[in-house]
């Protein structure tokens, strides 16, 4: 699998999302993607599953430093104090000694992002964690964070699928060499129902999702974490990358309706 090369670290393009597993489940979800190659796991303090995803770690003896683990602090804690006790309590639940990839899960809009950052920045320079990044950043914050704080920003996680342009925020991210990581790469399961994508499934003898997901993987500095807590479908995400989509497929793609947005909280920032 390939991996994108940002501010230090090598981030495998293709990860397990484990957003709303829990407990044994999502042990078990994560123990069957590491056995079956994955390297990537994405955790977020909210999520509330960082001690089982620790476990699985922890059972599958998969040498630390074959792993990339990525976990987030919540839009509650984006004050310096509560980010490092954020952070402590990420660590320990995941029996890590650090992270590889530390996010704002979120943008506040009472918080100070100068601050926020350089909280992030020092738990790099300690070793802690070995790249910083953020998600759900319009262009707007992404300015602030990479021309104004000049934070070292490995990755902006957004929602990014077939169904979604992002074609505006990539324009910023691309020439800062900001890789995008992608999440609700499938749309929250609404692509298996296209019948475009099935059609140029139906030609590559795979299905609408993994056309969905190759569309991602094959755009530069995009990596895709899609949620799979069963076996079957952590090895079909896999076997995406086997698909190869040519030019009639992507131009297909491209006319699909590009604003179907799936999450959208109250609390979040002015999207672009």
């Amino acid at each position: 699998m390939d991996d994108i090369k940002t501010q230090g670290i090598a981030m495998p393009k293709l990860g397990l999302g484990t957003f709303r597993m829990q407990g044994d489940a999502c042990r078990a979800a994560v123990e069957s993607a590491l056995a079956l190659g994955y390297r990537h796991i994405d955790t977020a303090e909210m999520y509330g599953n960082e001690e089982a995803i620790g476990a699985a770690i922890a059972a599958s003896r998969v040498p630390r430093g074959e792993l990339h683990v990525t976990t987030k602090v919540w839009v509650d804690n984006l004050a310096p104090d509560a980010i490092r006790k954020a952070f402590d309590a990420s660590l320990k639940k995941l029996r890590l000694d650090h992270i590889d990839l530390y996010l704002v899960h979120w943008p506040s809009r009472s918080m100070k992002l100068p601050a926020v950052l350089e909280t992030l920045m020092k738990l790099k320079e300690a070793g802690r964690t070995r790249a910083i990044g953020v998600a759900n950043f319009p262009t707007a914050l992404m300015k602030v964070a990479v021309e104004e704080v000049r934070a070292p920003v490995a990755c902006n996680q957004v929602e990014y699928h077939v169904m979604l342009d992002q074609t505006k925020l990539r324009k910023y991210l691309t020439p800062h060499n900001v890789p995008l990581v992608a999440y609700c790469p499938l749309a929250q399961g609404r692509v298996a129902a296209d019948e475009q994508l099935a059609r140029i499934g139906r030609k590559h003898n795979a299905s609408a999702a993994q056309v969905a997901l190759k569309w991602l993987l094959d755009q530069d500095g995009v990596a895709a974490i899609p949620k799979a807590s069963r076996a079957e479908s952590q090895k079909a995400n896999l076997d995406a990358l086997k698909v190869t989509l040519d030019d009639e497929d992507r131009k297909a793609i491209a006319a699909l309706p590009k604003d179907r947005r799936c999450v959208n909280p109250g609390f979040g920032p002015d999207w672009d």
